[in-house]
């Protein structure tokens, strides 16, 4: 059995997916980040970076698990499978795609919904700055896709299955995809996967219907070293 440690956004969505698809047994444990949990002492032994998602498998010899940063869950999910992996003649494209993934695409999309969503009306210059990124991210991603069914051709790997969340919402991050035909076309070959539908349905009922609060707004947007 995994233990999931999960809330459902893009990065927690990669996670469960990829559960899904590999058909591993896991258990979904709440990460409350609206509330703080993910400063709790249990976690942060889990995952030193205060972020979700992260697991700990219990499916192993010895003693179990734990792996944070959906990047290297991705991975470790992917080899302890043996599912979703490139062939060989393309595993220096895996790691390239992924690394740009986690490096690029998650990182301008999650600063644009920030500022789009969260920021004060006058911040105009981060929500432009971050809105253009993420679109120019967008941009490469289209022209990856133009010859290829998948990130990396023919082969449907957990490189789809970490950028496949950060374009389904684009509408979040007031982005149109007009201008990228072979990614909507991906996007929406990708979302008709079962196992994706049931992936991105983990934890519906904990999704947000109201804005933060002050002290929710202090647990996501507040945070330094210190604190």
């Amino acid at each position: 059995m995994i233990d999931l440690h999960y809330w459902p956004t893009p990065n927690g969505w990669k996670i469960s997916i990829m559960l899904e698809e590999a058909g591993l047994d896991y258990r979904m444990i709440p990460c409350d980040i609206n509330r703080g949990d993910q400063f709790k002492p249990a976690f942060l032994r889990i995952s030193p970076n205060n972020r979700m998602p992260a697991i700990v498998d219990h499916d192993v010899d010895g003693e179990p698990v734990s792996v944070f940063e959906s990047g290297a869950i991705l991975l470790y999910l992917a080899e302890k499978s043996g599912r979703f992996l490139p062939p060989p003649s393309s595993c220096t494209e895996m790691f390239e795609w992924l690394f740009w993934q986690v490096g690029n695409l998650g990182p301008m999309g999650g600063q644009a919904g920030h500022f789009v969503n969260y920021a004060p009306a006058d911040q105009t210059y981060g929500r432009d700055r971050y809105r253009n990124e993420y679109h120019r991210c967008l941009g490469v991603l289209d022209r990856r896709l133009e010859q290829r069914r998948y990130v990396l051709g023919d082969t449907y790997t957990i490189v789809d299955m970490a950028c496949w969340p950060w374009a389904l919402l684009n509408r979040f991050f007031d982005t149109s995809l007009d201008d990228f035909p072979h990614l909507q076309r991906w996007r929406s070959e990708i979302k008709q996967r079962p196992a994706v539908r049931r992936g991105v349905d983990v934890g519906r009922e904990l999704r947000r219907r109201t804005p933060p609060n002050e002290a929710e707004r202090r647990h996501l947007f507040g945070q330094t070293g210190r604190r």
